[in-house]
């Protein structure tokens, strides 16, 4: 029998490699690509050139040393992609920057990837060239003022040596600078992929029993070396206001308990970085939850989807997530303890792995990618004390390894050390590939050990937290005392009829816009039952996002809004009344009650609206 050889196959999903042997046929030879990558039986073709114009038949019976591939050899596939058009599929095969239908219709190759919808802030840096512009050196330039040398010709946006020289230095390329980076040279790009990495077995083996009884080098997932990642996916983050983060901490000033809040907000153009992001926060949301003075238990949220489509309908989607760990020091003095430190830790394993939970359930969209998402966006805020011992914002972003750890089951924390993690091992129902990190020994000597466990740090990508100079405001609120909070009635902070109306009576006419825009008053507006406004926002939310009072004042005057506002002066009315003359019931316990005349629930008479349907007392 002859020497094995290696093939390597080049494809749109990366390059796999093929053993088989020279006497191998053609035929033998083209079915175990068609295994290898999955193909359906007449959606491809084999070429022997890059630029596919010599075809290797696939009914040859010839051997392999016909068309002289030799050990090493290289030769390229060309699969057919699905395309759909009036709900028929179509497939298109990409050839010489084409795509050439089965049809014989011919399409740009961009249109394979139109109907991938990115981000409005990536489809705008794609556009971007991001070079990095350099003025005239007084010394060492000496040429007219429309040349350029190389002291002063602009520099691509992933040039290291101004990364590092900048002051400060620029730690993480942005992930634009990156892709730039990934398409440069001759071929542009055309045969970079984003591979998500994978720590499942590859299902659909045949070749063997399945796991675990059996596992073979196709099937079986790579080993996984452990590496910081060298871009980000944002670049910065940015509250609008510090008046955001000063409301969501008074629930730890008040109880003492950690809170968890979701950030709402935008992505835009950072331009301290070469084709940067940045993540700027309007509002921040926090969901049903257990508070306790060193842990926080996230419970379901029945108006999670409707916060969310309120969000979308006024220009901002969920971004990230904030928390606090905070310990308080000296309460006069108003200082706060430093815990997170290099000889501790900053991100706990715990909230690493809720980190990439969340990136998981957030992809990042994505045209090089095979499957079109490829990292995340969403932005992890945890408040602490830093050296100083005041409170301080601090950012973070996982890396898609640990992602991908997370989104597989096999990365979990450890029991006395918050900064370590664990790779599980395999199992019977689960294997597990082997994660390694690089440390230095003793004597200074760069070493592989196994994760097991492994210093989190190595997952983790700092992003900068900060806040503007002059503060914005997408949710300005109105005049007094701002709309209460959800799920603080630990607080007595309670989203009713009653507090919706005491802060609408507050409002005048004509700061109508201003005071409506407030995420959480609009989604208690989209949410309460009682209000005869669930199906009617759709104006004023597109008022809002545009920012035009006119079609806000519009709005005012729709019919919804009127019932609105006789609900509101009935509550103002009660408020007036007197007690005595209320009607109310003597429980056992000598408690006065009165009973609603809508739903007939037996209401406290401290209460002016029922909390069973929401109704006003009279």
């Amino acid at each position: 029998m002859s020497k094995p050889i290696l093939i390597r196959v080049q494809s749109r999903h990366g390059t796999k490699r093929i053993n088989t042997f020279p006497n191998e046929s053609v035929r033998r030879f083209l079915e175990k690509i068609r295994e290898e990558f999955q193909l359906s039986a007449n959606t491809w073709n084999l070429y022997l050139d890059r630029g596919k114009n010599k075809k290797i038949p696939k009914s040859s019976k010839q051997p392999l040393t016909s068309l002289n591939l030799r050990h090493g050899d290289m030769v390229y596939l060309d699969e057919a992609v699905p395309t759909k058009s009036n709900g028929v599929e179509t497939l298109h095969h990409e050839m010489n920057g084409k795509d050439i239908a089965m049809n014989g219709t011919i399409t740009s190759r961009n249109e394979i990837t139109d109907s991938v919808k990115e981000d409005p802030i990536d489809i705008f840096l794609s556009k971007q060239d991001g070079l990095i512009h350099r003025d005239k050196d007084p010394q060492l330039c000496h040429h007219g003022p429309k040349s350029k040398c190389v002291h002063c010709f602009p520099l691509e946006p992933y040039d290291e040596t101004y990364l590092k020289n900048r002051e400060p230095p620029i730690k993480h390329l942005s992930f634009h600078a990156y892709l730039k980076k990934l398409t440069q040279g001759q071929t542009k790009g055309k045969y970079a992929v984003l591979e998500n990495i994978t720590c499942k077995i590859k299902p659909g083996c045949k070749e063997h029993p399945p796991w675990p009884d059996g596992i073979c080098t196709k099937c079986q997932p790579s080993a996984i070396t452990l590496k910081r990642q060298e871009y980000r996916h944002v670049d910065n983050i940015m509250f609008e206001n510090p008046f955001l983060v000063e409301r969501f901490l008074n629930y730890w000033r008040k109880t003492g308990k950690q809170r968890l809040g979701y950030l709402y907000g935008r992505y835009e153009y950072h331009k301290d970085v070469p084709l940067g992001i940045r993540a700027v926060v309007a509002a921040i949301y926090e969901p049903p939850q257990v508070s306790e003075s060193d842990r926080v238990q996230l419970l379901d949220d029945p108006q999670a989807s409707i916060l969310d489509e309120v969000a979308k309908k006024v220009g901002v989607e969920k971004i990230g997530w904030i928390v606090t760990d905070l310990v308080a020091e000296n309460l006069q003095l108003g200082t706060v303890c430093h815990l997170r430190h290099k000889d501790t830790y900053y991100v706990s394993a715990e909230e690493c792995i809720m980190a990439a939970d969340f990136q998981n359930k957030h992809p990042n969209v994505c045209k090089l990618s095979p499957n079109n998402k490829f990292g995340s966006k969403f932005v992890t805020v945890i408040v602490t004390g830093h050296k100083d011992k005041q409170i301080s914002f601090d950012g973070w972003q996982v890396s898609n390894q640990c992602m991908a750890l997370v989104k597989d089951d096999i990365l979990f924390p450890t029991k006395d050390e918050p900064g370590l993690g664990y790779i599980r091992e395999s199992t019977s129902k689960q294997y597990v590939p082997d994660v390694f990190y690089k440390d230095k020994d003793s004597y200074g000597n760069e070493v592989t050990l196994l994760a097991r466990p492994m210093p989190i740090e190595y997952v983790l990508i700092e992003v900068p937290a900060a806040f503007p100079k002059d503060n914005l405001y997408t949710f300005p609120g109105g005049n007094g005392d701002p709309f209460p909070l959800a799920n603080r009635q630990e607080l007595g902070e309670i989203q009713d009829i009653h507090s919706f109306a005491k802060y609408i009576k507050c409002q005048p006419r004509t700061n109508f816009l201003n005071a409506m825009s407030d995420l959480h008053l609009l989604t208690f507006m989209a949410t309460i039952e009682s209000l005869p406004l669930k199906h009617s926002l759709d104006m004023l939310l597109e008022a809002i996002k545009t920012s035009d009072e006119g079609k806000a004042l519009d709005w005012s005057k729709s019919e919804e809004w009127a019932i609105v506002e006789e609900l509101i002066q009935s509550q103002v009315d009660v408020g007036e009344q007197s007690l005595g003359a209320v009607d109310t019931t003597m429980t056992d316990g000598g408690v006065a009650q009165w009973t609603c005349e809508h739903c007939t629930f037996i209401n406290e008479s401290v209460n002016n609206s029922c909390e069973m349907c929401g109704l006003p007392r009279n």
